[in-house]
């Protein structure tokens, strides 16, 4: 019994013992010689209590030590700090030089290899990488005499080359306009030309933003609808975003985030509706919940007037129509909107925009061809106003020259475009070029008989191979193949279709310098801001030639990740910019570590201050 009754007191006494306390809390015979890590040495938290998790693992430890998984997950936590401390945004993990610098880290051996430090990175470091970058450019310099080089400021003609300028591209501006002529005066073979998705932004503000001012009362009155309906969007996605409750209900229903997307934006309303769109079974489940109607420490009065227009099918009509008839002008102004050459396609996109906008709105009123319709007397009237003002003799130089226009086969599927010979505006155009690019006499006339060859599929053109390639190849690579008889037009060719339309690259240099010159680093100097701005802008550019930006994943690394200092101007969720606003490319570039299908928010920068 003596013996029972001892086993059972060793077990109370076992288990109300007080469990032995982690590694990072010492017992009072530890703590006497303990010292507090320093926290301003980042090595130091690798000890006591920061160390990672012991991964159990077979074989006693031998795998564990074969692949340094200790060493690798103190690796990552270090790196992770890195973002944590700085503010950096997670988007810089997909930086392919950010990858290839602790790839080439890790398989070399340079023990006690120090980072650079402050002042190498801002001073030796930059100059060199700026040579480094100069060096690996001068393969695209070398091209710029037989391809040309588009220009979205006048300022650089000199460095570039005047020989090798073929058109300097702004906005439409008063001013920018003013020195596209002086430009022009002074170099007559330069031509400015007015950025087309500036053009096309205007007119699609001009329908969907009507001014109600008496010159404008037609207008207003055609296109007003479109404003109340745009108006309608942004009251509510401003009633969702500005109450944490109700963007907590939106949450729960749609993975996708709203949009702010800002005046500046190219097509901005028109952005905002195609999200709308997308989102209109969510938010309608999400109005009819009950805990939309439960809540009530909002404005209820707002609440109940969102519901009722989120359930109003005649206002999601309106915007399936506004999006039906716009798409044209939106997809012109998303192929225009990129360092693609397209100059050569502008004369031909603009003129199929407007007829696909007719079709459009007189699907949409059931109407025949030969009716009148007084929507559409409005919108035509402004897009060809537009175009009016921003058509130039190089769009239709460049049309004339397309090698596919002057074919039977392109002809009939294009009835409503008229051949680049028979068209009295293209004709006078291009004559008005052919006498700024040869003031001579005799070497115009000698042009005017090269192109007559071409058009007419004369002597060499009229090949077999020549007629069949016009269809099925680049036209850069049709007259580098069949045009060295006529090396005159050839030359303005080749130049000609390796041009742009936009100035938009020059507007994200603009968002380069002011994120690198900003309120917070207002004591750098224009030199070194300039060279930064030239070393980040074309390493971007010589990356997206390279396949990696294409796969894996870097993929697209340099989309809508660090263009924005920090959240203080977006202020919501989601983002756009750029031209990316399809879900399907949202979550192609928002994807993390574990392949989730739905873009995270944890892909923008974020300010640790705010």
């Amino acid at each position: 019994m003596s013996k029972l009754e001892e086993e059972a007191t060793q077990r109370r006494d076992a288990k109300n013992k007080t469990p032995s306390l982690p590694c990072s809390m010492m017992s009072s015979s530890q703590s006497s010689s303990y010292t507090m890590p320093n926290i301003s040495n980042p090595y130091s938290l690798r000890r006591e209590g920061y160390e990672p998790k012991k991964r159990k693992v077979a074989g006693d430890g031998l795998l564990e030590k074969a692949f340094n998984l200790r060493d690798r997950e103190i690796l990552d936590g270090e790196i992770a700090r890195i973002f944590y401390s700085g503010g950096l945004p997670f988007n810089l993990a997909r930086n392919p030089y950010f990858v290839r610098a602790f790839t080439f880290a890790a398989n070399t051996d340079i023990k006690g290899y120090v980072p650079p430090g402050y002042n190498a990175l801002r001073t030796k470091l930059l100059d060199k990488e700026k040579e480094n970058t100069e060096s690996q450019l001068e393969a695209t310099r070398s091209t710029w005499r037989t391809r040309g080089v588009t220009l979205v400021c006048d300022e650089v003609i000199i460095q570039v080359g005047v020989a090798n300028v073929v058109q300097v591209v702004t906005d439409n501006a008063p001013v920018c306009r003013a020195a596209g002529l002086l430009v022009e005066q002074t170099y007559p073979h330069i031509f400015w030309t007015p950025c087309v998705v500036h053009t096309l932004n205007l007119a699609m503000k001009n329908i969907c933003a009507a001014k109600n001012t008496e010159a404008n009362e037609v207008k207003y009155e055609e296109c007003h609808w479109i404003t109340q309906v745009s108006g309608s969007a942004v009251m509510i996605r401003n009633f969702i975003m500005n109450h944490s409750m109700r963007l907590s209900m939106f949450n729960e229903f749609s993975k996708l985030k709203l949009l702010a997307v800002a005046d500046t934006r190219f097509a901005s309303s028109i952005v905002m509706l195609k999200r709308f769109r997308l989102l209109k079974s969510q938010m309608q489940s999400m109005v009819i919940s009950e805990r939309w109607s439960d809540y009530r420490d909002d404005d209820v009065a707002k609440a109940r007037l969102v519901k009722e227009k989120l359930l109003d099918d005649m206002w999601w009509d309106q915007i399936d129509y506004i999006l039906s008839f716009t798409e044209p002008i939106y997809e012109m102004l998303r192929l225009c909107d990129t360092d693609q050459p397209s100059l050569h396609l502008v004369f031909e996109m603009w003129d199929t925009m407007i007829m696909k906008v007719k079709a459009s709105i007189y699907r949409h009123e059931k109407k025949k061809d030969f009716e009148e319709s007084s929507f559409w007397s409005v919108v035509k009237k402004i897009l060809e106003d537009r175009w009016s003002k921003s058509n130039t003799p190089l769009h239709c130089l460049a049309y004339s020259l397309n090698p596919r226009c002057s074919t039977k086969e392109w002809q009939d599927e294009h009835p409503h475009l008229s051949p680049p010979q028979s068209d009295v505006e293209i004709s006078n155009m291009r004559k008005l070029c052919f006498k700024r690019y040869f003031p001579n006499e005799d070497a115009r006339r000698d042009v005017t008989m090269e192109f007559a060859k071409f058009i007419a599929c004369l002597a060499e053109f009229g090949d077999a191979d020549s007629l069949r390639d016009r269809l099925l190849i680049d036209p850069v690579l049709w007259w580098v193949s069949y045009g060295s008889t006529t090396p005159n037009i050839q030359s303005i060719a080749i130049k000609l279709f390796g041009q742009v339309s936009s100035s938009s690259c020059a507007e994200r240099n603009w968002s380069t310098y002011s994120f690198i010159h900003s309120t917070k680093r207002n004591q750098i100097t224009p030199q070194r801001a300039e060279d930064l701005v030239f070393v980040h802008s074309n390493l971007r550019l010589l990356s997206r030639k390279t396949p990696e930006y294409k796969q894996g994943v870097t993929k697209l690394w340099d989309v809508g990740g660090d263009i924005f200092d920090s959240l203080d101007d977006i202020g919501i969720l989601g983002f756009a910019d750029l031209t990316i606003d399809e879900p399907e490319l949202e979550s192609d570039i928002c994807v993390d570590d574990a392949r989730e299908e739905n873009c995270n928010d944890d892909d923008v920068p974020f300010d640790l201050d705010k």
